[in-house]
């Protein structure tokens, strides 16, 4: 495409001269930023991007306590046991007792002649549940964490489209200052020519009409500017009391997809790099792995495995009532005595069916169900993705064949209107028709600026369509060509 040096003649100048004269009135700070700035801010502090990474963080320490699962668990404490009133035996016999025992050290829960109820080095659990777990939190971390680039993208999308559009109501206000002092022109020269007698008071009213108008306009793009700033600005996390002023002086097609990539190949580089298909795997493979332990839970063991050590000791009054001295007097003993050392191991294995193997069939029906969902959404992501694809590509060709054809309506618009502005001054033209080619600059300025944001704003669009693949995924091999012909 033919470029000229005039970009958008001079109507592209920024919004900082089209206000210029009016900062003094005005108590909004203002503050320049380009592109690069705006997409370097995004990653600061926006919480959209900040809370995907915290998911991500979420994930990873749930994949850590998974892990651990793999470790057993210490517990460190003592009981004391104090026991008033009748026991019954083994054999049936109930005997009256008065007991005491206490235990201190690796573990809790030391009664009497039972193990230590809270081992001291525990590990229980179910070995598939274990394994399948940590498989699938693996799983996870990775889908938080394509969630995560995914949602960074959509945000970078976002700011660029703010930023197009803050440029865009910069540029649609430097065209309506131009338009405004155009038709001040027209409105005076036809003021001019109704005062002499040599015009019709109509066509100078008319004019006058149109030179409001075009004032109300401008009013309106100064608070277009407003209106997108503002918006950019929360997208950024900025002050609304900070205006915005984008720091381009002229607005140019930039194009970030080299062309011409056929649409196969551009379908073939989304599906490899946009995160969102491959937090999908990532999502199916954990439902893989929750469908596999499901079916699996009925034949893996339960295991519990608990050791303790400690000082234990204790005493009743049945024993110190059965020891007598010499001269026949009852020996009394502590209640809290006899202390030695106390060793506990305990292995328990053993294997369930849940709810009489109801609960377990019903568990791999919801697995099943939830595999499918998950391979059915990952067919509507990709569905999705090429739809965002093609249509990108779409604007992207359409919008590059408008800059050429508006280029050319401003050509021979601004023709027009200088021919029939030195006609009307000469009083060989009516003040209808110059009024007409106004209208025609106007429209086609607007029109140019339109397209050429547009233009932009799709190539960003195809872009994030691709998943901002790497700079050799978008590489063309250079053809050289034949020298002997």
């Amino acid at each position: 495409m033919k470029r000229r040096g005039y970009i958008l003649l001079c109507s592209m100048l920024i919004v900082g001269n089209a206000h210029g004269q009016q900062t003094a009135e005005r108590l909004v700070e203002e503050r320049p930023i380009d592109l690069p700035t705006a997409l370097r801010l995004a990653h600061v502090d926006n919480p959209e991007i900040r809370l995907a990474r915290q998911r991500v963080q979420e994930a990873m320490a749930y994949r850590q306590l998974a892990a651990a699962q793999f470790l057993p668990t210490l517990n460190v404490g003592a009981n004391i046991n104090h026991h008033i009133g009748p026991l019954q035996q083994s054999n049936g016999e109930v005997l009256k007792v008065n007991r005491d025992s206490l235990y201190l050290g690796m573990g809790a829960g030391a009664v009497s002649a039972g193990t230590v109820s809270i081992p001291g080095v525990v590990w229980s659990a179910n070995i598939s549940d274990v394994w399948y777990n940590a498989l699938i939190r693996k799983q996870i971390v990775m889908q938080r964490q394509f969630e995560s680039e995914a949602v960074r993208n959509d945000m970078l999308l976002r700011v660029a489209s703010a930023y197009l559009e803050l440029l865009r109501s910069a540029g649609r206000n430097a065209v309506a200052m131009q338009i405004r002092d155009a038709a001040a022109e027209v409105a005076k020269v036809t003021a001019a020519h109704a005062k002499a007698g040599e015009g019709r008071q109509a066509d100078a009213d008319r004019a006058a009409t149109e030179y409001e108008q075009r004032k109300a306009d401008f009013t309106q793009t100064e608070a277009d500017v407003a209106i997108a700033s503002a918006r950019l600005g929360q997208l950024l996390r900025i002050s609304p009391a900070i205006r915005l002023i984008p720091m381009e002086r002229q607005v140019i097609p930039a194009s970030i997809v080299p062309e011409p990539i056929p649409l196969s190949e551009l379908l073939a580089i989304a599906i490899t790099q946009r995160p969102e298909l491959q937090e999908r795997q990532a999502a199916i493979r954990a439902a893989l792995l929750q469908l596999r332990s499901a079916k699996l839970l009925p034949f893996s063991p339960n295991v519990l495995v608990g050791f303790s050590a400690g000082r234990f000791g204790g005493g009743s009054d049945r024993l110190a009532s059965g020891v007598t001295q010499a001269d026949g007097s009852v020996l009394q003993q502590s209640r809290f005595g006899n202390y030695g050392d106390r060793t506990d191991f305990d292995a328990v294995m053993f294997w369930s069916l849940r709810n009489l193997g109801v609960g377990n069939v019903a568990n791999i029906r919801v697995a099943q169900s939830q595999f499918r969902q998950s391979e059915l959404l990952a067919l509507a992501t990709l569905d999705r993705i090429r739809a965002e694809v093609a249509s990108a590509q779409a604007r992207v060709l359409a919008r590059y064949k408008q800059i050429e054809l508006n280029e050319k309506a401003i050509e021979s618009a601004q023709a027009a209107f200088k021919a029939d502005l030195g006609r009307t001054r000469n009083r060989l033209g009516l003040p209808i028709e110059l009024l007409d080619s106004l209208r025609l600059v106007a429209r086609s300025k607007n029109g140019y600026l339109d397209a050429i944001v547009d233009y932009n704003r799709a190539q960003f669009e195809l872009y994030v369509a691709l998943g901002q693949p790497p700079a050799d995924a978008l590489a063309r091999p250079v053809v050289m060509p034949d020298v002997k012909k």
